[in-house]
């Protein structure tokens, strides 16, 4: 029978089936993923067959669908390894905060290079709007301006105020959704507000690191009233790329990907290169030089 997969702690599985009902699973004996090599076989939006209905006890996972797409991060055990995050998603949304916790700019790239070398639309969700003063005023329009210019939605929310709540309900509805970000930014407590029976647990920021403290230890999914899935992952302290290429990179770079054919050379870097349209476009504020910086930071770890 063929089943989603909901939730993951390594060993088993939580799944709902195609009539509804829900199941604890294992899997079958030694499970490979054709040309896929991760520290997990099995990711949560998974679609899977199952098998061993006749117990409880006794049900196995013994086959997995193809995936439309998959996230990955570097392992956190083993940076030559990679962790499937989550597989089957339709868009994901980036929860951010430009104080208490504050998001780096090189953080949000990698998420967004991420999401483009697995062809998964991103939307920035900046979160605590209701903290802002003058300062985080401008930091949210500047962040604004580079990430709008280049095609991904800039959504201003407060979990206190209910600002941009409604706006992200109807970005859910009928899809499969990743949040992420680092722990402190709201992603708890956004789920908590939409699905209030779920009650996950929430903590403050720590007061010695300025970083949220980890409250998520296994992606997990989510059913909406209105139609559509959420996963809920991991607090993400780093998210580090896996198996992106010096050559490949500027591809995930919309503002990069679209004057690229106009460099001089076929496989300029941008680094020293003369007539290297992406420089070009950098001095000219044509491209964003903090964007442009996270390239260099990620070129330099490829």
């Amino acid at each position: 029978m063929k089943a989603r997969v909901y939730k993951s702690t390594g060993s088993w599985y939580v799944l709902k089936d195609v009539e509804g009902k829900w199941h604890q699973a294992r899997i079958k004996g030694k499970f490979k993923i054709e040309n896929i090599s991760s520290t997990n076989p099995i990711a949560v939006g998974d679609w899977v067959e199952i098998e061993g209905l006749d117990s409880p006890e006794s049900i196995v996972i013994n086959d997995i669908h193809s995936r439309q797409n998959y996230i990955t991060r570097t392992s956190p055990h083993n940076k030559h390894q990679h962790h499937i995050i989550a597989a089957n998603l339709d868009q994901s949304l980036l929860f951010t905060t430009i104080r208490e916790p504050r998001t780096s700019l090189g953080f949000i790239d990698r998420f967004l290079v991420t999401a483009e070398a697995y062809q998964i639309p991103a939307v920035l969700v900046v979160n605590k709007t209701d903290l802002f003063r003058d300062k985080e005023l401008a930091v949210f329009e500047h962040w604004k301006n580079i990430y709008t210019s280049i095609g991904y939605p800039v959504i201003p929310v407060s979990l206190q105020t209910g600002e941009g709540l409604s706006v992200l309900k109807e970005l859910l509805q009928d899809k499969t959704t990743l949040l992420s970000g680092h722990s402190g930014v709201g992603k708890s407590t956004f789920i908590n507000h939409i699905l209030p029976e779920v009650q996950l647990r929430t903590t403050e920021v720590s007061d010695w690191s300025g970083k949220g403290m980890h409250t998520t230890t296994f992606a997990e999914m989510f059913d909406l009233p209105l139609g559509g899935r959420i996963i809920d992952t991991p607090g993400i302290r780093e998210l580090g790329l896996f198996d992106v290429v010096k050559q490949e990179l500027g591809h995930y770079f919309p503002e990069i990907r679209s004057r690229m054919q106009d460099c001089q050379f076929n496989n300029c870097l941008h680094l020293n290169e003369p007539h290297c349209a992406i420089k070009n476009a950098v001095q000219e504020n044509g491209i964003s030089a903090d964007r442009y910086v996270s390239y260099l930071t990620m070129l330099d770890g490829c």
